[in-house]
This record gives C-alpha cells, structure tokens and sequence, in this order.
C-alpha cells in the first residue's frame, strides 16, 4: 500500500513541476487538506471527524462524475 502511494506522490510531484496549470491546482488541494486537518485536530473525537471529512470528499468525488 505505501509503495502505491510512493508512487502516486511521485507521480502528482513531476506533473506539478512540469505543468504550472497542474502545480496550482495541487496547490489548492494542499491548502484544503491543511484547512481539513486543522479541523480535524481542532475536535475532541478525531476518528469521527477524519470520517466526515472522509465522507465529504468521497461525496464530492462522485457528485463531479
């Protein structure tokens, strides 16, 4: 599992620093993955509020189908 996401970190930085349209939208989902993790260690109960930010990106993956 960590070599699959080794690979696709890998992946993600070569086409940011290849493509500025590319870059400045993994930019922008860095900085709401920051804002998210705030959230999260902000809770007294992280589990239940990692799920719910799970569950909104899930929701919002398959709504832009």
């Amino acid at each position: 599992m960590s070599l699959l996401l080794r690979q696709l970190a890998r992946y993600v930085a070569q086409k940011a620093a290849s493509d500025p349209e590319a870059r400045e939208k993994v930019l922008k989902a860095a900085s709401d993955v920051v804002e998210q993790a705030k959230q999260i260690a902000k809770e007294d109960d992280r589990a239940y509020a990692a799920g719910r930010v799970f569950r909104r990106a899930l929701d919002k993956l398959q709504n832009s189908r």
